[in-house]
């Protein structure tokens, strides 16, 4: 019987890439064949690994597995997101940088987006236990909220429901994923995030635009 592997503080460098290596091929089999199809074995065999009992010395089951993959795609998409915002120096760039690198996140991460959607809806059906928190933060819009309320407040964009707004900027940009998807890849992501910047900034700048 396997040796449960060490905690975080205490694992090697030889553990940490082994883990890393588990997560990249469970995330390529997610985005690949879905979650319901996502055993052990199919990640077994898209990391290479000898067996499955090598995935259960990392991790203690999908639960764990899952929501490791989930903090994976998080903090490498919110790094990106949270890198372009703060190159802008008004609000109103803040907000497209935003919407723009939401989009750009899945042009570059097609399979990052893929299985986080996965993760997500694995967490609504209640297939997999233990992935609430990561499908609140995936779906969460309250750093986008926070930041209309700060454009509000300089006064660059005008009153309204900050989380509503932030509701609908959201939504339109996960549609305009979605059916890209849909079309397989047929839809011009770069032109749709132009598309939306501009639209959400003739929405909600203040005075002439």
């Amino acid at each position: 019987m396997m040796t449960r592997a060490a905690p975080p503080s205490a694992r090697t460098f030889t553990q940490d890439a082994r883990r890393a290596q588990i997560v990249q091929a469970t995330i390529e089999t997610l985005a690949e064949i879905g979650y319901s199809k996502a055993s052990f074995s199919a990640i077994c065999r898209r990391a290479r690994l000898s067996s499955t009992g090598m995935i259960s010395y990392y991790f203690s089951g999908k639960p764990e597995l899952f929501r490791e993959v989930g903090r994976t795609i998080l903090t490498e998409a919110g790094a990106a997101i949270e890198a372009s915002i703060a190159g802008e120096l008004t609000y109103r760039g803040k907000l497209g940088a935003y919407i723009a690198s939401q989009v750009t996140v899945v042009i570059r991460r097609p399979m990052y987006a893929q299985a986080l959607a996965e993760i997500v809806a694995m967490a609504q059906t209640r297939q997999i236990a233990g992935l609430d928190d990561i499908a609140r933060s995936a779906l969460s819009v309250e750093r986008l909220a926070n930041l209309l309320e700060q454009g509000c407040r300089a006064g660059e964009f005008h009153s309204c429901d900050s989380r509503l707004m932030a509701l609908a900027i959201r939504g339109a940009i996960d549609n305009v994923v979605r059916h890209h998807r849909l079309r397989n890849g047929e839809v011009d992501l770069e032109c749709c995030a132009r598309q939306l910047v501009d639209l959400f900034d003739r929405c909600i700048a203040a005075g002439p635009s």
